[in-house]
């Protein structure tokens, strides 16, 4: 395929061999990649060009989770690429993953990511390393991508189609732009008359993630998340003898500069998680300094006032629903994007069905998005604000055992039984519907996930917030603002009945 730069003097509104369906693509990032390699399988007559801001690839980034959706996703579109990708991956969804009590070190509840996928004759869940996924992508694509040209803005082309004007000033002319060019999105900004940082927001969370090669692992298990009073610890086994570790903490924008660290990170950490799970605290010592990063996570509510779609340019990935990175769902649902563009505009037969078939886009991935979005930010501030050590009350050795007895605690034991449905559940809605089209089937698993959903949310109120609660799964997207802001009203009336029936026994 060749990329067609300049307008031509007089484009037909068919879409032809002679005059094709030129799609313009704002960032090489996953997203725009596999968008790239969906419009590369297409027996439509289209082209492609894509748009990076970087002068040059350069290996970045540690290892993305692929879960089953997105490893279907791929097998969708194109068999031998799926192949590539298969065999650099190193399979979690198959082995054992959960969380434990960080404090006793007691698995609290195990997920069955294997069962959900075999059923479905879906791949199992899995991480691949970020740049060995970034040059599989390229492969196929990398003759129509241009490095050291980023897009700046956009403006409408007066014979049709949009025009991208380049940090450079050159413009690159196009039917369709595309921004798949992240949180920062200059083609949002542009869309919605803004500054790039409009609509995102501080998560109110920190992260601290390191990569070793560690011999302490367990080979049974693809994840476990340790949770404790105020904190959780992640660890991942990525393949080949190495090892992932991220722990989130609640802390204020800038704590990498502002929160001191004589000793070192890992020396910081360590205290922070003493008492904790000898695994957690084996792995920080085995990290060196260089192996740790530190960065504040970003992210943004649901779009659902906003538009993902204007004339004939139209959002994708991080650029329009970036999420918090708990499920390991950012890049898959960038995928499920990319598919269901690409669907949409090789339906197209003549360029005056481009508009809708951008909004038919945004349609179709609105409410799921949506939901895996808000499902995210969920994890994060549950676990964080709400979980904790579960509280204990039996009889050791003679002895009455009796621990952590307070609101927390007790949430936190009782939905011990709970959370491996609600999360079976999860999983079964992430993969039933990868493709992105209603079904009965889809529903069926929708109308349970919102349902245990808004058990687990009313649970924790007390302890994570009336307002977290409410908008944690999307709700606003999935049952309107009006009925979100009424949950929200009603979980804070119920703060002080649930505090006083507390406090009158004694806890």
């Amino acid at each position: 395929m060749t990329s067609t730069l300049e307008a031509p003097v007089s484009v037909s509104n068919e879409i032809t061999s002679e005059q094709p369906l030129h799609v313009l693509i704002a960032g090489a990032g996953v997203g725009g990649l596999i968008l790239a390699n969906c419009l590369e399988t297409t027996d439509g007559p289209v082209t492609y060009t894509i748009l990076e801001r970087t002068k040059e690839f350069k290996k970045f980034g540690g290892p993305i989770q692929l879960a089953s959706n997105a490893m279907q996703g791929f097998r969708s579109i194109n068999p031998e690429l799926y192949s590539q990708i298969e065999a650099k991956a190193t399979w979690t969804g198959n082995r054992t993953n959960g969380i434990k009590d960080g404090i006793r070190d007691e698995w609290y509840a195990k997920f069955d990511l294997k069962s959900p996928a075999a059923s479905r004759d879906m791949p199992y869940t899995c991480v691949v390393d970020r740049p060995d996924l970034q040059d599989v992508l390229i492969e196929r694509v990398g003759h129509n991508l241009r490095n050291d040209a980023g897009v700046q803005t956009y403006k409408e082309a007066p014979g049709g189609g949009v025009t991208a004007v380049l940090q450079s000033g050159e413009e690159v002319h196009g039917d369709v732009l595309i921004g798949a060019d992240g949180i920062w999105s200059n083609v949002r900004a542009t869309m919605n008359d803004a500054d790039s940082r409009d609509g995102s927001a501080y998560s109110g969370y920190t992260v601290f993630a390191g990569e070793l090669t560690y011999g302490g692992g367990d080979p049974e298990c693809g994840y476990k998340v340790y949770i404790g009073p105020q904190q959780y610890f992640v660890i991942t086994d990525i393949g080949r003898g190495r090892y992932q570790w991220y722990s989130f903490l609640a802390r204020p924008e800038g704590s990498e500069v502002s929160e001191p660290k004589p000793e070192g990170v890992s020396p910081y950490l360590q205290e922070l998680f003493t008492g904790w799970s000898p695994e957690v605290i084996d792995i920080l010592k085995a990290t060196q300094e260089h192996e740790i990063e530190q960065r504040d996570l970003y992210d943004r509510p649901p779009s659902v006032l906003k538009p993902w779609a204007a004339g004939n340019v139209a959002l994708l990935g991080d650029a329009i629903h970036a999420m918090m990175p708990n499920l390991g769902q950012g890049g898959c649902q960038a995928l499920e994007d990319a598919m269901v563009l690409n669907e949409q505009l090789s339906a197209c037969s003549h360029r005056s069905e481009l508009p809708m078939a951008l909004q038919d886009y945004r349609n179709r991935r609105l409410t799921r998005s949506a939901a895996v979005q808000g499902l995210s930010r969920f994890a994060s501030d549950i676990i964080i604000r709400g979980f904790d050590t579960p509280c204990k009350i039996a009889v050791e050795e003679g002895k009455l055992i009796v621990e952590n007895v307070n609101y927390a605690g007790i949430v936190t034991r009782l939905l011990q039984p709970i959370l491996p449905i609600f999360f079976s559940v999860q999983f079964a809605f992430l993969y039933e519907g990868w493709e992105n089209k209603f079904s009965l089937a889809s529903f069926r698993f929708a109308a349970p996930f919102l349902g245990f959903g808004l058990l687990i949310l009313a649970a924790f109120a007390l302890t994570a917030g009336t307002e977290v609660a409410a908008l944690g799964l999307g709700l606003e997207t999935l049952i309107g603002v009006e009925a979100a802001e009424g949950i929200a009203a009603f979980l804070a009336e119920q703060q002080a009945v649930i505090q006083e029936a507390l406090n009158a026994i004694g806890l």
